[in-house]
Order: C-alpha cells, then sequence, then structure tokens
C-alpha cells in the first residue's frame, strides 16, 4: 500500500509538473504567434490603397488588430487541440452566433471612435441623447448576441456532466460485481475510476472553455480575412532617384474612384521643374483628386502621368513618394512632441535642421515659448494648438523632408488673417526652387503662381497666369471678382 501510495504521489508531482510547462509553452506559443500576426496584419494594413479606408471604419481595423488577435491567443493559452477546433468549427449554428458576437463588438468600437473623434459636432448640434439612445441599441444587440452562445454552453456542460456521471456509475457497477465475484481486483477497479477522471477532465475543461475557443476561431477568421485582402499599389517600377528635377505632365487622364463615374475627365497639362502649378474649382471639382494621382494613392483608369518624362509606374513607389512633400488643409498631429511630429521619427533629421526650418518659416518663437519647446506634447490630432500653429508645423514637416515636389491642398482656407500672412511667407519659402502644386481657396494666394487651371466637373475650363486669366474675362474673373467683393464686404 505504501509503495503504490508513493507512485500516485509521484506520478501527480510529474503530472504537475508537466501541466505547468504545458501552461507556460502554450501561453508562451499563444503571444509569439500573435506578436508575429499583429506586426504582419498592421504592416498589412498601412500597404492599402486609400479607396480601401474610404470604404472600411477605422475602428472596425482598430479590433481586427488589437481585441480580435487577443482572443486568437487565448485558443493556444488554454492549450486546446486543433481537432478540438476542427469538430466544433462543424457546429454551424453555434458558431454564427459568435460571429454575431464579434460583429457587435466591432460595431461597438467603430460607433464609440468616431463618436468621440467627433465630440465636438455631437455637443454643437445638441445630439447628446439621440447618440446615447443608438449606443444603448447597439448595447442590446451586442447582449443578445452573447446571450445566445451562452445557451450553447450551457447545453454543452450538462452533457459533459450527464456522461461522466453515468460513465462512473456503470463502471462502479460493472466493477463491484466483478470484485465481488472475484474477476477483478479493487486496485483494477479504483484504477478505472481513475482513467474516467482522467478522461472527462480535458473534455470538462473544453466545455468551460467552449466560448473562448469559438470566439478565438471567429477572431482569427476575420484576422485573415484582412490579411488575404489584396488593396494594396502594386509597386513594380524599379527606376529610383535621389533627386527628381521636378517635370510633370497629364496626358489625357481620367480617374473615377467607383466604377465608371469619372471625377477627372481627359485632363491635360504640364509643369516645368521649379514652376509653381495652381488649381481652383468649386468643391468637387476634382483638385484634389488631381494631385492624389501623381503620389499614386489612387490608380488613374486613362491616360498617361509622367515624371521627369518617366511614367510614374515605372518609379519605385517608396522612392517617388519620399521625393513628394504634402501639406493638407486638415492637418493631423499625433500625440507626440513637436520634433516628433516633424520628424516623423526619422534619424536623418536632426534638431539643428529642424530648428532652421521653424525660424525660416515663422514658427520657432511660438514653439520656443511652450512648455518644453519643441519637446511639448501636442496631444491626441494636436488639440493644445490652434489651426494656424498646426499648418506652421505641417509646413516645418514638410521642408526638412527635402522634397522636389511640393503640394498644397488648401493649406490657408480654415484660418486667421494673421496666421495667413505667415502661412504666406512660409509658402514663399516652401516653393522657392522646387516643384509646386497649391490648390487654393483663396485666390489672393496664388496671384504669384506660374500657371493656374481652372477644373469644374473634372474638366479643365482655362489656364494660364492670373493676368492671363483675368484678360480671358471667363471663369476665373469671375471667381476672382466674387471673392474679392466678398472679402471687402467683410
Amino acid at each position: 500500500v505504501r509503495n503504490i501510495t508513493l507512485l500516485l504521489i509521484g506520478i501527480m508531482v510529474v503530472e504537475a509538473i508537466i501541466q505547468f510547462y504545458q501552461s507556460y509553452l502554450a501561453n508562451w506559443l499563444g503571444q509569439t504567434i500573435i506578436k508575429d500576426i499583429r506586426v504582419q496584419l498592421y504592416r498589412h494594413i498601412l500597404s492599402f490603397k486609400l479607396r480601401y479606408f474610404d470604404q472600411t471604419p477605422i475602428g472596425t481595423l482598430v479590433t481586427r488588430n488589437v481585441s480580435d488577435i487577443e482572443t486568437i491567443s487565448n485558443i493556444f493559452a488554454q492549450g486546446i487541440l486543433v481537432i478540438f477546433g476542427d469538430i466544433l468549427k462543424l457546429i454551424a449554428v453555434v458558431k454564427k452566433a459568435f460571429q454575431d458576437v464579434r460583429t457587435q463588438v466591432s460595431n461597438l468600437n467603430s460607433f464609440v471612435q468616431e463618436r468621440i473623434t467627433g465630440i465636438k459636432i455631437i455637443q454643437i448640434f445638441n445630439r447628446e441623447k439621440v447618440e446615447s439612445s443608438q449606443f444603448e441599441g447597439m448595447n442590446n444587440k451586442h447582449k443578445d448576441a452573447h446571450i445566445r452562445t451562452v445557451w450553447a454552453y450551457s447545453i454543452f456542460f450538462p452533457i459533459v456532466e450527464m456522461l461522466s456521471a453515468s460513465s462512473l456509475g456503470l463502471l462502479v457497477w460493472w466493477g463491484t460485481k466483478g470484485v465481488l465475484a472475484g474477476q477483478t481486483s479493487l486496485g483494477d477497479l479504483i484504477a478505472f475510476i481513475l482513467y474516467i477522471h482522467m478522461l472527462y477532465r480535458p473534455i470538462r475543461q473544453l466545455a468551460d472553455r467552449f466560448n473562448t475557443l469559438q470566439l478565438g476561431m471567429v477572431s482569427s477568421e476575420r484576422v485573415f480575412k484582412v490579411l488575404d485582402t489584396n488593396s494594396s499599389i502594386e509597386s513594380k517600377g524599379g527606376i529610383k532617384k535621389d533627386k527628381l528635377a521636378g517635370a510633370i505632365e497629364f496626358k489625357n487622364v481620367s480617374f473615377a474612384y467607383i466604377d465608371d463615374d469619372y471625377v477627372l475627365k481627359d485632363v491635360s497639362f504640364s509643369v516645368n521643374p521649379g514652376e509653381t502649378i495652381a488649381f481652383v474649382g468649386a468643391t468637387g471639382s476634382g483638385k484634389t483628386s488631381t494631385v492624389n494621382l501623381l503620389g499614386r494613392f489612387y490608380e488613374y483608369q486613362k491616360g498617361e502621368i509622367f515624371v521627369d518624362e518617366e511614367e510614374i509606374r515605372n518609379y519605385d513607389l517608396e522612392n517617388l513618394r519620399q521625393n513628394m512633400g504634402v501639406v493638407l488643409q486638415d492637418v493631423f498631429l499625433f500625440s507626440d512632441t513637436i520634433m516628433n511630429n516633424i520628424t516623423l521619427n526619422s534619424p536623418s533629421i536632426k534638431e539643428e535642421a529642424v530648428i532652421e526650418a521653424s525660424k525660416k518659416v515663422g514658427a520657432h518663437d511660438f514653439i520656443s515659448k511652450l512648455p518644453g519647446a519643441y519637446n511639448y506634447d501636442v496631444r491626441e490630432r494636436g488639440g493644445m494648438l490652434s489651426v494656424g500653429q498646426r499648418q506652421l508645423i505641417s509646413f516645418i514637416r514638410a521642408y526638412v523632408h527635402h522634397p522636389s515636389i511640393l503640394i498644397l491642398d488648401e493649406a490657408t482656407s480654415s484660418i486667421d488673417t494673421e496666421s495667413e500672412l505667415l502661412i504666406q511667407k512660409a509658402t514663399d519659402i516652401l516653393t522657392e526652387g522646387r516643384t509646386s502644386i497649391i490648390i487654393a481657396h483663396r485666390l489672393s494666394t496664388i496671384q504669384k503662381s506660374d500657371k493656374i487651371i481652372v477644373l469644374e466637373a473634372g474638366k479643365i475650363l482655362e489656364q494660364g497666369t492670373h493676368q492671363e486669366l483675368l484678360e480671358l474675362n471667363g471663369h476665373y474673373k469671375k471667381l476672382f471678382e466674387l471673392q474679392f467683393s466678398e472679402e471687402i464686404s467683410a
């Protein structure tokens, strides 16, 4: 008896050690795998076309890259064998319930992220109650979906317990008869009782982890669906240049975001190296679409675009974009220091170069007065700075990256007069000696341009210098006189 007891104790100690290493290795494997998947997914998302982000809520992608992948890790952490996952995949109805849960979580993430980002609009238009009501409805859908998964678990667990109890009862009944008849020893009976316990314990664990396993499988399907999405701009070109001269030519270019609904129609123009060209026109005329094509953020359907007499698809995509700098109307700053927002963490851009550029564009004074100066944290989207200050930082960011081609997308449309003077000075500095494309809202800022192109409904109506267009007595002159009269009346 003593030897059997010691043997059982030894087996329990060995089992405990094995379980420890099994749990540790399973969790290590899970965290290692999801780290690799998360990095791969993030890099894949960064390569997507802008059109993909136009059609996909940001909150959905956040869910895929964070919570969905974290759920996948639980499959490995719980130590469930792949064969159990394959068996459970056959339970289509249950699987649908868990898919509903992940869908509702994704919807909640998207809803909350968008509403918090746009909180000013919600409060300005007094939409708090309406948004709260919508959020409550979405939470009810999430609750209902989750309850359906609990229902499946609630059935599975009692069935396992019934099977375990029935097996043990039958064994005791049969074994007792065998022991009394002298056909079976008491030790064999005890051994078989232990075997039943060892058989059903992992099944009970499987029941306990049923939700985790199903959610993990559903999340993995959603993550791999994004990984399998092929929405990147193809970079098959091999041309790489350290510096572009900056000659640009559009030849009969037509472009549509959706099918054949063209927003640019047979557009042709040329820009010589070092020239400044400006686009004017009403909202939706195709100004921003034109510059988006130049950096291959979207692909055009018809025509050709040349940079330095080479079709842009022949350039290495990364190299092409490295030679371009863009200043947007809606400046995006990360929740980080001013220095990091300017350099974008590039080790090749030194602090001295940033300070010199700041002095040139007239931003050094206001930055120096901030707590921490260039180490000042601008918070989310640069919320601690004014619109004009954010715009100046974006000018410095473009300047220190030394682009051969500069694009200014309505950079002065939403700032005050004082800031506009600073921005205009910064514009003169940035455009000096490099090819520049300006999308203009205020016509007073583009009068010095070498060429002005008037767009309407995706077509070029007029092009020439400021004086030449005024002498045409056409569309540009009407726009200029209308804006001039509005500024006087204001």
